[in-house]
């Protein structure tokens, strides 16, 4: 089948009107065909290049013989500034850039990547653009009007290009997953989708903010779409809010939330921030439940020594309010030092068999000898490699007389 032949260059060598005539309007082939309609968004991209008013350039076309030219439904700007070409230049297509359809309504990936590539509001770019002749749809609200570089990724679905719309519904997951993304509060990125003209499952409320944060950590220690908040974090809210433990949790599920990762006590005991908080001291940051490998041996001895509790009832406590011990640990009667220092040079878990190696290393660390170690890790439910060897009793750097 032949191919149609290519539009000629225009007749006229003036600048100008080879500008005009060029496609990519840079003076150069390919050239615009007369035969096809002029989309008006080409009409106020050839106004800003040349600093021409629109009808001139609409009058112009005319003369080089493009004959059919798409129109606003009102009268066109009287001029058009270099900084309105990213709102005239479409974000959508996939092949090359095209000017905005001025027949169909602006999206809002359209006017929030505009925004940000002019440094505008919103609001700001969607006045511009009802300016320049386009129809912005809105939300039920009015866009916010101050910039923010985080918008275009809070309204990107996904990675394989979906983007959300005016008046879509956004999932509570997105809002948690996109806030991860960016660092930033969920709470914010929930009030600013809403701004923006969307919808959530949930209305925000300022408690929130406070609900979602469960760490001092970088990136902001907020509540991830994956993560689940620590049983002390809920403790913690309830006792400075007021609000109960089934609210609070409900509220999180509400949020997107995975569940707890422990069991909310409906009356929590005095110690419970103790026990639940890794440094033992009743503060952040909180002990995160274990589905692999279950409580640290250390820290319930540690726990015990600072509550006063046995290991026993500080292991019940915490498997009251949701974390297990490995089946292969077994708990001595009372808290020693000695055992919590043992514990600390001891890098492996219930999971692994103990080799000679690192037997050899904690006795090292701990000034104890090797056979102490050997028997001590034994007693306290480790497995010890079953190859025959001999530990010495003699403390590293310790010879006999």
């Amino acid at each position: 089948m032949p191919r149609e032949p290519e539009p000629a260059a225009p007749e006229s060598q003036d600048p100008d009107d080879v500008l005009i005539a060029s496609r990519n309007l840079n003076g150069r082939y390919p050239w615009q065909d007369p035969a096809e309609q002029v989309p008006y968004g080409r009409v106020l991209l050839i106004a800003a290049a040349l600093k021409w008013r629109p009808a001139d350039v609409v009058t112009r076309l005319g003369a080089l013989g493009y004959a059919d030219i798409q129109r606003s439904e009102g009268p066109p700007p009287d001029a058009v500034e270099p900084d309105d070409v990213p709102l005239i230049t479409g974000v959508e297509s996939r092949f090359g850039a095209q000017p905005v359809d001025v027949d169909t309504t602006v999206s809002l990936r359209q006017t929030v990547v505009s925004a940000a590539l002019t440094n505008r509001a919103p609001a700001e770019a969607a006045r511009r653009m009802t300016a320049l002749g386009y129809q912005v749809g809105t939300g039920a609200r009015p866009l916010p009007e101050s910039a923010n570089p985080r918008d275009v990724a809070l309204i990107r679905k996904d990675r394989r290009g979906g983007w959300f719309d005016w008046g879509d519904e956004v999932p509570a997951s997105h809002v948690l997953e996109v806030a991860q993304e960016l660092s930033c509060s969920p709470h914010f990125a929930a009030e600013r989708l809403i701004a923006l003209g969307l919808r959530l499952p949930y209305t925000p409320e300022p408690g929130d903010e406070r609900l979602l944060k469960y760490a001092e950590t970088p990136g902001g220690g907020w509540i991830s779409r994956w993560g689940s908040a620590p049983v002390a974090h809920i403790l913690t809210v309830a006792r400075e809010t007021g609000r109960s433990h089934t609210d609070l949790v409900a509220r999180l599920a509400e949020l997107g939330c995975q569940r707890p990762d422990g069991t909310v006590p409906d009356a929590p005991e005095p110690d419970d921030f103790v026990l639940l908080s890794e440094n033992l001291d009743g503060r952040m940051p909180w002990l995160t439940k274990n589905n692999v490998v279950g409580l640290q041996l250390r820290h319930i001895l540690r726990a015990s020594l600072v509550t006063g509790r046995s290991p026993a009832q500080v292991t019940e406590r915490l498997t009251t309010l949701g974390h297990w011990l490995h089946e292969r640990a077994i708990l001595p009667e009372t808290a020693e030092e000695a055992d919590i220092r043992l514990l600390a040079a001891v890098t492996s878990s219930y999971l692994d068999i103990i080799g000679l190696e690192n037997v050899l290393r904690t006795a090292s660390l701990t000034g104890r000898s090797p056979a102490d170690v050997a028997r001590r890790m034994t007693e306290l439910g480790y497995w010890l490699s079953e190859e025959k060897v001999t530990y010495p009793e003699v403390r590293p750097g310790v010879r006999e007389a």
